[in-house]
């Protein structure tokens, strides 16, 4: 998926953990066999080119097309799952892949797990020691300084999400023109429970803009939000104070 995953793993059967950690590699590394656009043999790329049927694709294809589906409607299609009029799902398979991975290393008896890909961040239960995980959210305006620390007290489940230019220039698409997105924000940060959806809405609030951006962020439930613009402007809604320590 052309990023770097990092696993922090706390608690568990250390050899039950090792082999749900193997399990959750080779995880990630399926779920980029299967749909890279950036392979001719994917799975995702000969279903855009009308090869085979997606009845005929891992039952994994099925799923994360109905999640990008769902993304594409709560977002009123600022999300969405084609390109330049092509089938192009990639846009939610990082965040739900990193979920994946997580709730695989959980469910093997660890009693904290951290995964992190290419910045995106789910967490799920608690380092221990009484204290919480904590996140940085990069500045995307001052490289090595913190616009924040979200920190996961009082949740089970916790993801950050950013969506932005300051890493990978104009990347983010506006599904309305087909080109890079031209709004007055360097960074949109989201805090919900689950990284599928985090990184849906954090790309879909940048696509909006600012001021669009952070409404249609209020309106949806457990969701949080950090808007940074090229004016160095803060935005958050009104709830992000709770997650931040």
């Amino acid at each position: 998926m052309g990023t770097v995953f990092s696993f922090d793993v706390r608690g568990g059967d250390p050899d039950a953990v090792r082999a749900a950690l193997d399990e959750a590699v080779a995880g990630l590394h399926r779920a980029d066999e299967v749909f890279s656009t950036y392979r001719e043999d994917s799975q995702v790329s000969r279903l855009a080119r009308g090869e085979p049927a997606a009845a005929e694709c891992a039952a994994e294809v099925a799923e994360v097309l109905a999640l990008a589906a769902e993304a594409e409607r709560v977002s009123e299609g600022w999300f969405s799952m084609s390109y330049a009029g092509r089938l192009d799902p990639t846009g939610i398979v990082k965040g739900w892949a990193v979920e994946r991975a997580a709730r695989r290393v959980l469910a093997a008896g660890a009693l904290g797990v951290s995964v992190n890909g290419g910045g995106d961040v789910q967490l799920l239960g608690a380092p221990g020691g009484g204290r919480p995980w904590r996140v940085g959210v990069s500045d995307p305006l001052r490289p090595g300084g913190l616009a924040a620390v979200v920190s996961a007290a009082g949740a089970d489940e916790l993801a950050v999400a950013t969506s932005g230019t300051a890493e990978r220039g104009a990347h983010i698409v506006d599904p309305r023109t087909g080109r890079s997105a031209v709004t007055d924000l360097v960074a949109v940060t989201v805090v919900a429970p689950l990284l599928t959806w985090a990184d849906c809405w954090a790309t879909a609030a940048f696509a909006m803009g600012s001021r669009e951006g952070l409404r249609w962020l209020e309106s949806l439930d457990g969701v949080e939000a950090l808007l940074v613009t090229a004016g160095d402007e803060v935005r958050c809604t009104g709830g992000l104070a709770g997650w931040l320590g």
